[in-house]
């Protein structure tokens, strides 16, 4: 199975590169690359005829920058963590809930609190999910050397491990090994702590991974025996028969993440297409492309009706017994001193 995420760069050039297809120039979304695949939103094709226009990003700051330097988008897919920093900015406005068809049926044990809520409004709708734990090569990594987070500074995997050029997932994996499961109310001490731990497993690796077809690659010809992985590099690798476990449940427990819409503020096209697209990406028929790619859908009922718990651990989604690290928004001064301090730990800081 090959996913969205793992098919980034080459669907950015294909589109580049086929005749211009069908787009509704009245919804402009803004999005990482992959998730443009109509399985993503048939319903709104259906109703409208043709897909949104897309406009992709690489990461999150980069689309932060490009907004802020004028570029008009109706509505944007980002993950949680960069929700305070947008809605400090004035870039997003609320979601009026009476229009988003499935509200009532999101998941919210999966943030334990409303993400981008203020005064009483909503700013961000909960689309998909995923997981963050130790992907390993069972044919060279006993099962025993990834029961503890502490694989990382292991000496005999020295130069053959990696971890995400990605500042949330890095410091989920420092806090977990630290002992921390929230970081929203993390201390001083608990910070230095996370973040010794991590300038420690800094010479131990091959490489942060930017791209998780990257990662495979490195996987399949050994060059990284243990990383710090997404959850659909588990079932991209098991599907193309490559050696691959995804370890959820080491001693200290490993992390889930969130993503969803944000309406932008002054968008140039129709508010009115912005919740068509956002009632397909939650509606029944988006859940199971969705989880085919690797991603749990925020549809916690659909979740319930169509998905069985045999094809969620085959995604690396099951339900575990360890600790769990979820990606909670932070405030944006504290965000961005884990952001510098990872920049600086990069750098052999």
């Amino acid at each position: 199975m090959q996913t969205p995420r793992l098919l980034a760069t080459a669907s950015a050039a294909l589109l580049a590169a086929l005749p211009a297809l069908a787009q509704d120039a009245d919804l402009i979304v803004l999005d990482y690359p992959g998730f443009e695949g109509p399985e993503f939103h048939q319903p709104y094709i259906d109703k409208n005829g043709a897909d949104p226009t897309f406009s992709f990003f690489g990461d999150e700051e980069e689309a932060f920058q490009k907004v802020r330097a004028g570029f008009q988008a109706d509505v944007a897919h980002i993950c949680s963590g960069s929700v305070p920093k947008w809605q400090d900015s004035g870039l997003i406005e609320p979601w009026d809930t009476s229009k988003v068809t499935d509200y009532a049926n999101l998941d919210r044990n999966l943030t334990g609190t409303q993400v981008g809520e203020g005064a009483g409004d909503v700013y961000f709708l909960p689309t998909d999910w995923g997981t963050t734990a130790i992907a390993y090569n069972p044919d060279e990594v006993p099962a025993e050397d990834v029961s503890s987070l502490q694989v990382f500074q292991n000496p005999a995997y020295a130069g053959r491990l990696a971890l995400p050029d990605n500042v949330d997932d890095a410091w989920a994996l420092a806090y977990l090994a630290t002992g921390v499961t929230d970081w929203t109310n993390a201390t001083d001490e608990q910070f230095n702590a996370a973040a010794d731990w991590l300038r420690a497993v800094h010479p131990n690796l091959r490489t942060y991974w930017t791209d998780p077809a990257e990662l495979a690659q490195l996987m399949s010809t050994g060059e990284v025996l243990v990383a710090w992985a997404w959850n659909e590099t588990f079932p991209t690798m098991v599907e193309e028969g490559r050696p691959i476990g995804f370890q959820r449940e080491p001693a200290e427990g490993s992390s889930v993440w969130l993503c969803g819409l944000v309406n932008m503020a002054n968008g140039p096209g129709s508010e009115d297409k912005v919740y068509d697209y956002a009632n397909a990406f939650l509606s029944t028929d988006t859940t199971i492309p969705l989880v085919t790619a690797g991603w749990g859908s925020a549809n916690a009922k659909a979740m319930a009706e169509q998905v069985s718990e045999e094809d969620l651990v085959a995604s690396g989604l099951g339900q575990i017994s360890a600790p769990i690290f979820a990606q909670l928004p932070i405030p944006v001064e504290s965000r961005e001193r884990h952001a510098q301090t990872f920049e600086e730990i990069k750098a052999g800081f």
